[in-house]
């Protein structure tokens, strides 16, 4: 396995570890996430390849299918004068393929971007994670990361 940038062969692969995504999160909030949809159309995701501010990883095998992926954002806090002015690299989405869990990739696939954040100047790493997803939430754990902030809700 080789973690490297995605481009347009990865396409395919991506776009069904996308319907994994969305997959869980519909069956975990109904009410907020159409079961079978995506994150991201066809064109989106062709434009993020390219796109060194929002790089996107893939974890593929000798094959070059996609086992699993990570979405980034680079941002530069310097503009904002609330904030020092850092730069992080915030994880918009990470997924390993459901055939390919325990393998450790995603663990690889974090170690990997950390690693990137690092080299780039990056302050820190950030990241969402719902809280229906206890697997996702564990996981992040695992790699050390800590809660920065909350965000909550009411049912209306």
């Amino acid at each position: 396995m080789i973690i490297k940038r995605a481009d347009k062969e990865h396409l395919e692969g991506v776009k069904d570890l996308l319907t994994q995504v969305c997959r869980v999160h519909a069956k975990g909030r109904p009410d907020l996430f159409a079961d079978g949809a995506r994150k991201y159309t066809d064109g989106e995701l062709t434009e993020l390849f390219k796109d060194d501010e929002r790089p996107v990883f893939v974890a593929v095998d000798d094959d070059e299918n996609v086992l699993g992926y990570c979405f980034c954002i680079l941002e530069d806090h310097s503009k904002h004068h609330q904030f020092t002015p850092i730069k992080s690299l915030y994880i918009d989405d990470l997924c390993v393929d459901e055939r390919s869990r325990r393998l450790h990739i995603g663990e690889k696939l974090y170690m990997f971007v950390r690693e990137y954040a690092k080299q780039h100047g990056c302050y820190n790493l950030t990241l969402n994670v719902w809280e229906l997803n206890k697997g996702a939430k564990a996981f992040y754990e695992k790699m050390g990361l800590k809660p920065l902030k909350y965000g909550m809700e009411t049912l209306l």
